[in-house]
Order: structure tokens, then sequence, then C-alpha cells
């Protein structure tokens, strides 16, 4: 059985590298815009607010600029007006369709920000029509309910936006993305044992930290919807500071990293934690360190940190598949959910 959830998860080097064809021209006009600006919100939900967990450590960690996520209720439900002058407002929805993220982009430029918007709903989307500038995503059409494409294209769409506010990284590792992600999809690593692992369990707790943590709340967010797992998203440290106590032999950890990079020596010491304490721990990327600590371990990206998100996503993303599947679940259309949600 082919899903559609699985067809368009093997869709992404093209996606990617037609995203990045198509905005990488447009870095001069993100600088441009943002010149006026000192710091960045971002306005999203769901798959999109975790792409923007992304897009914050992406630009405060190299671009030396504060960013913070919004409240779209402060705009739609308490209809409060605060000073935005200085800001650059990126709104991010995969349709450009969410009533919620266009009025709150709309309500931020009203408030003195410049905006944009990342969608994959194209220009004459609205959000993309209430923004300044829009990066429009080149992902194509998205049928699966669970984001995959959409969500890969996004990442690479706030690559760059950082490039436009002047990130200190190498433009050219962007380049290398596609075939990373294509080498991911071809072999994910231990698959099945992992599937194995989570069938199992009612609960997993997925973890990663820094430019990870956007991948430990995607990948829990897609266990949830498609698996219908009790699955919880954290970064390393908060776990440890005391929700570390639900893991154990019944609640598995999914731990994410980048093959590199400042936060890897704390993922590993994680994983030989849990192991020690007689739990499973299942590596997402992390090297030969992060798989040698773990009870079994999917492949990561071979990419620089910055970027290794957007390959360290699509382990995740077949795990959820194959595990939907294996649980007797239609991951195409989990129970009760939409391709586009509304909300007030």
């Amino acid at each position: 059985m082919t899903t559609k959830m699985r067809s368009e998860i093997a869709e992404q080097p093209a996606a990617l590298r037609a995203t990045l064809d198509a905005l990488l021209p447009r870095v001069d006009e993100v600088e441009a815009l943002a010149a006026r600006t000192r710091h960045l919100v971002f306005v999203a939900r769901g798959t999109s607010d975790n792409a923007a967990v992304y897009g914050r450590y992406l630009v405060e960690a190299y671009a030396g600029r504060m960013a913070g996520l919004a409240a779209p209720s402060i705009a739609t439900t308490y209809k409060r007006k605060i000073d935005l002058s200085g800001a650059l407002a990126v709104g991010l929805s995969q349709s450009g369709r969410t009533e919620e993220i266009v009025e709150t982009l709309a309500w931020a430029k009203d408030c003195g920000a410049a905006t944009v918007a990342i969608t994959n709903g194209g220009a004459g989307s609205p959000l993309a029509q209430a923004a300044d500038l829009a990066l429009c995503t080149e992902a194509g059409v998205e049928e699966a309910v669970p984001a995959t494409k959409t969500y890969t294209t996004q990442l690479a769409a706030l690559a760059v936006l950082a490039l436009g506010l002047g990130a200190d990284v190498k433009a050219d590792d962007l380049a290398r993305v596609p075939d990373a992600v294509e080498e991911l999809v071809a072999d994910p690593g231990d698959l099945d044992a992992v599937v194995e692992g989570l069938a199992g369990v009612a609960g997993v707790v997925v973890s990663g930290r820094g430019m990870a943590f956007s991948t430990a709340l995607e990948t829990a967010l897609k266990l949830k919807e498609a698996c219908y797992l009790h699955a919880m998203g954290l970064s390393y440290a908060d776990l440890l500071h005391g929700p570390i106590a639900v893991v154990d032999r019944d609640t598995p950890a999914l731990l994410v990293a980048a093959g590199e990079g400042p936060t890897l020596p704390g993922t590993v010491a994680l994983a030989r934690r849990v192991t020690g304490a007689g739990a499973a721990a299942y590596a997402v990327g992390g090297g030969a360190e992060l798989a040698g600590a773990a009870t079994a371990a999917l492949n990561g990206p071979a990419l620089p940190e910055w970027v290794a998100p957007m390959g360290l996503i699509v382990p995740g993303q077949l795990l959820t598949e194959a595990l939907a599947r294996r649980l007797g679940h239609d991951p195409d259309s989990p129970r009760g959910l939409n391709k586009v949600t509304q909300t007030e």
C-alpha cells in the first residue's frame, strides 16, 4: 500500500529544489524590507508554528535578532493594539487561507510592523495579499492531511528569510539539502525497529534542543495526529526539569539532533540516561555517537546544523506513516481533522 502521505514525503526533494530556485533570487527583497526592522514576530498555528520555532532559533543564533512567537488571540479575541514599530511580522500558513493568521498579520501591519507571508497558497492567497512581501513555496498540491512537503518547504523559505536578514551562514549549504533529503527517503535507518518499539506503547517523549527543537515538536505532532499517540514534544532542557519522570519502560524517548553542533553532547547524555534507567531511547540523527547511545536509530542528514532540520524531520515523517499503518490507521485522513483548520 502506498499512501498519499508516503508519496508526498518522497516528493520533498523536488519541492525543495523548486522552492529554493524560486526564493533564493529574492534575498535582496527580504533585505530591503527588513532594513527598517530590529526584531521578528512569527504568526502561525499547528505545523506552521513548529516551522516558526525553527525560524526563531535561526534568526537569533545566526542573524543576531530577537524573535518571538505571536499570540494571535491578542489580535483576534482580545483585539488589543500594541506597538510593533521596528518589528518584522512573518505569517506562516500552508494554505494561506487560515483566517486567524491572515487577520493577525493584517493586525501586525496596522500596529506598525513590516510583514512577510510564507505560504504554499500562492501569490493570490489571502495571506500573501495581506503581506508587504510574499515568499511562496513550491510544494505543489498536498492531499494527505498530515503536512510533509509543505512543512519542509516552509523551513526552506525561513532559511532564505534568514539570509536576507544577514545570517552568518554559508548560503551554498542550502544547495545540499534536496540531495540529503533524497538519501533519507531512500534509507531512513532502522525504521522497522523503531516502529515495532512504538507499536505497543500509548505515549512517547520526543526531545531535541536548539535547531532540532522544531523537529521534536513537529514529529510529536505528527505522531499525535496520525498515530493517536500521546506524544510530548519538549526541549531536553525542559525535559530534565521534571517531565523526564514519565520516561519509563512503557514511555520511550525519541531523541533528535543534528550530526554536529552544541546540542549534540547533551542529547547523547540524555540517551544514556534514558537507557540507563531501563527505558528505550530511539535516535533521529545525531550521527554515530547518538546512535551508539540509543536502543535503535534513524538516520539524519549529512548537513550543517543550521539546515539540518529540513532533513531531520524526514525520518519522523516516515516513522509516522509506517507506524500509523502498523496500528491500522489511515495516515492520509486522521480522524477529526481537515486540511485547513480555522480557529477563532
